[in-house]
């Protein structure tokens, strides 16, 4: 996809603030210095859309970024930054599950995991979640320019093994550029498969003008 235009909209604490327009949204979970923010800017090709922080546990609410006038990004609180305080980890865990259990546009999840690291307790917590709670899931295991090429793939079934999950695996560079087009490919099927399901019960527009061519929350870590 050809990044015309990208905006940050808004950063939101409460459902009354998230956008309203339908958009198809994406979102962008993992624990705090994942690398979160630096993979956002590669996707989007912005340097600093999204803010890259020395500290982690900087995002504190919901960020959402308008690309294209087709699609949104959601860049949601990292987990796991030991100093920030019991409450605020409940108040963003709270925050976070809100959104992933309500927010309608909502058409992927991507959980961002370290690949030269075992997935915590709390990364596997969260991706079990994560499935449980029924939201199509793509794991995303950044800083792969930091490993070397002979073990990317036992780092890759390494996560997977560890997350226990069926769910798609992409290593990324934000650095070096690397599977971001993966990512896009992901991305871009999801658009399809958007509107044509919108277009099967009301006639939207085609993919072709889209794309321009009783349960329990997600854990707190303690």
């Amino acid at each position: 996809m050809k990044i015309r235009n990208v905006d940050f909209e808004l950063s939101a604490v409460r459902p009354a603030q998230w956008p309203v327009d339908g958009l198809p949204e994406f979102a962008f979970v993992g624990r705090s210095n994942v690398g979160k923010s630096s993979l956002l800017n590669r996707l989007l090709g912005r340097k600093a859309l999204a803010r890259v922080s020395a500290k982690p546990g900087k995002t504190q609410q919901i960020n959402f970024f308008r690309v294209n006038d087709q699609l949104r990004f959601a860049d949601l609180p990292g987990y796991g930054y030991a100093a920030v305080g019991k409450a605020e980890r409940a108040h963003f865990a709270k925050m976070v599950e809100t959104y992933l259990r309500n927010r309608k546009p909502l058409v992927r999840v991507f959980h961002l995991i370290d690949i030269r690291h075992d997935p915590t307790a709390l990364d596997v917590s969260v991706h079990r979640w994560l499935v449980d709670l029924g939201r199509p899931v793509t794991v995303v295991c950044t800083k792969l320019d930091k490993v070397s090429k002979s073990k990317v793939q036992p780092s890759v079934a390494r996560v997977r093994r560890v997350l226990e999950t069926a769910a798609s695996v992409i290593p990324v560079s934000a650095e070096q550029r690397i599977g971001l087009d993966a990512l896009w490919q992901v991305l871009e099927r999801e658009l399809v498969s958007d509107v044509e399901g919108a277009s099967a019960t009301d006639g939207d527009a085609g993919a072709a003008e889209v794309l321009g061519e009783g349960e329990t929350g997600p854990p707190v870590d303690r």
